[in-house]
């Protein structure tokens, strides 16, 4: 009878009912010594395991795409700002792609161009609130992304790190993330994002990445310190190539329901 209940539980979809019979199920009712119905019990308890990881995957899938949704509310209409943009950069004209060029674009070095990284900002910028917005990475194997502020070092070799002014995450090689670091970091993805949200907290000091289409978090930067203007920061990375020829989009946000 024992064994027949395990055997019943062990497909039962109510996870709520399963946690509170369990302990009274597997608890021993005699002291004698029988193998065969410890297997048993230990292969229903492995099946626990299986449907309480299930539960939490769940349960975190939920929550995420309760929390996405939450953080949608804050969408703002980011365009790319030509000014900014390194010269090989080639630009849409709505401002909302940006993807690599093979050919140098004769234009005024300004302190505020980057010079030699393939970056680009976002118009505008954001010194209070909450805001978020949406990037389509699809087909690129290399791309960076996230927000910087307004002092940051535009000329030569650049370092995205918060310490020097970015957050950010990064695809290089198709499949290997990071965040912009001081210590090398990997995120391990479930799938790979096609479409990337980014939400800041300006007064809470937090950057976080998502995943749109799987509602899944990447990964966020807390307990930060802002002093003055953030701005979406942009970079397809170069082409290498055909392969990262792809452009980086800025899409409307559609609601998640």
């Amino acid at each position: 009878m024992r064994n027949t209940e395990l055997e019943q539980l062990s497909h039962t979809e109510d996870h709520l009912h399963l946690l509170q019979i369990h302990s009274s199920l597997c608890s021993p009712r005699n002291t004698r010594n029988w193998p065969e119905i410890s297997m048993k019990t230990h292969e229903s308890l492995e099946t626990l395991r299986r449907d309480l990881t299930q539960l939490k995957d769940t349960i975190d899938e939920k929550l995420t795409q309760t929390e996405l949704k939450w953080m949608q509310q804050y969408a703002v209409d980011v365009t790319l700002d030509p000014d900014t943009a390194q010269p090989k950069l080639i630009l849409s004209d709505d401002g909302k792609q940006v993807r690599y060029g093979d050919i140098r674009q004769k234009l005024p070095d300004t302190p505020e161009r980057f010079d030699t990284c393939p970056d680009v900002l976002g118009k505008e910028g954001f010194s209070s609130g909450r805001f978020y917005f949406e990037v389509q990475v699809k087909g690129k194997t290399d791309w960076d992304l996230g927000v910087a502020r307004e002092s940051i070092n535009r000329k030569g070799k650049i370092t995205a790190r918060p310490r020097d002014g970015y957050w950010n995450v990064w695809l290089r090689n198709g499949d290997e993330y990071h965040p912009g670091e001081d210590t090398p970091v990997s995120l391990s993805l479930r799938v790979k994002p096609q479409r990337v949200g980014v939400f800041v907290d300006y007064e809470e000091g937090l950057v976080s990445f998502y995943d749109v289409e799987s509602s899944s978090h990447i990964y966020s930067f807390t307990a930060q310190s802002f002093t003055e203007k953030l701005y979406p920061y942009f970079s397809p990375s170069l082409n290498y190539g055909v392969k990262n020829s792809s452009p980086l989009i800025i899409t409307p946000v559609s609601y998640n329901k």
